[in-house]
């Protein structure tokens, strides 16, 4: 990984991977404050917005596609949260089109290439994101079809794994285990954002979604702050249904080990406008709200690491 410029202050930016056919784009880049100022990291797999001319031409309706695809602009919010707050920030900026960060490298649809599955798949099974068009390269999107107008090549998602996937992830538990080292414990907050819910049995659908892989990924003080925190707030908040977090908690949180992780997902209509495409008169609140989580939870996390993973309470028993 390379050293770049300073983005704000103390804090350190450097870039990581690159993006095939981007022209040296980077695949993703990390700020961080040295020493760090909070063992939290936020991390953004969803937001890259770096597409190379040569994706573009193999999708059917790359300007929809892609919308839908991105977490749109919720790198931005984090931005400005780990500006204000002094949290880690990684963030990819190769497109999910390319290649999804929240999904196994052998989560796969092999229909989708030339020369179909390899043979040393051996029998083969989809898992059920693969199922649902959502695999390592995404498919197809409900309402639009099919994403590619021909089949992949393997050589390609070797490449993509390689350039992208590979770094990224091992970028991201690099920065884990630092934090971990240096504050006790530490916490991955990985930022992504939903389309609207609708109304659920007449009540309003919830503006946030906490994901936890129901309980194996984050000690439960840590989710219990979460939720006491946004009922504060007054925002409704739902706990892993539909979004209980992918590959990226699977394979990073240890909170056994002190590395704490959670998915948080965010209504886009909370800070994008009516079309859901640019920043809209909610973003600025959104900061506000995401950072003063991300300060209390700072607090909880190196209480977590002082006292070797054992919360207030069942310390002082």
């Amino acid at each position: 990984m390379e050293s770049g410029s300073d983005r704000s202050g103390d804090s350190r930016r450097r870039e990581g991977g690159s993006i095939p056919g981007a022209n040296g784009i980077p695949a993703f880049s990390l700020s961080a404050r040295e020493p760090s100022e909070l063992p939290v990291l936020i991390a953004v797999p969803h937001a890259g917005r770096a597409y190379p001319g040569s994706l573009l031409e193999r999708m059917r309706n790359p300007g929809f596609a892609a919308l839908k695809l991105e977490d749109r602009y919720v790198d931005r919010l984090a931005e400005q949260v780990a500006r204000e707050t002094g949290a880690s920030l990684l963030v990819a900026h190769a497109p999910r089109a390319m290649i999804d960060l929240n999904r196994a490298t052998d989560d796969v649809d092999w229909d989708m290439f030339a020369r179909g599955r390899p043979d040393n798949l051996g029998s083969y099974t989809p898992g059920m994101r693969v199922r649902s068009g959502l695999g390592l390269i995404p498919r197809r999107l409900p309402g639009l079809g099919e994403l590619w107008k021909r089949r992949h090549e393997q050589e390609d998602l070797s490449t993509r794994i390689d350039s992208i996937h590979a770094p990224y992830h091992a970028c991201l538990a690099e920065t884990l285990t630092a934090l971990r080292d240096r504050w006790g414990a530490a916490l991955l907050i990985d930022l992504h954002s939903m389309p609207p819910l609708g109304f659920r049995g007449g009540q309003a659908a919830p503006e946030f979604v906490l994901g936890d892989r129901f309980g194996a990924t984050c000690h439960g003080s840590l989710v219990g702050s979460c939720f006491g925190y946004f009922a504060e707030m007054r925002r409704g908040t739902a706990h892993n249904r539909p979004y209980a977090g992918g590959y990226v908690l699977e394979r990073h949180a240890r909170p056994d080990e002190g590395i704490h992780a959670l998915q948080l997902e965010i209504d886009r209509s909370s800070y994008l406008d009516a079309r859901m495409v640019e920043p809209g008169a909610g973003f600025a609140g959104i900061v506000g709200l995401l950072s003063g989580l991300v300060r209390r939870l700072a607090g909880e996390v190196a209480d977590l690491g002082r006292l070797g993973g054992q919360p207030w309470a069942n310390a002082a028993e």
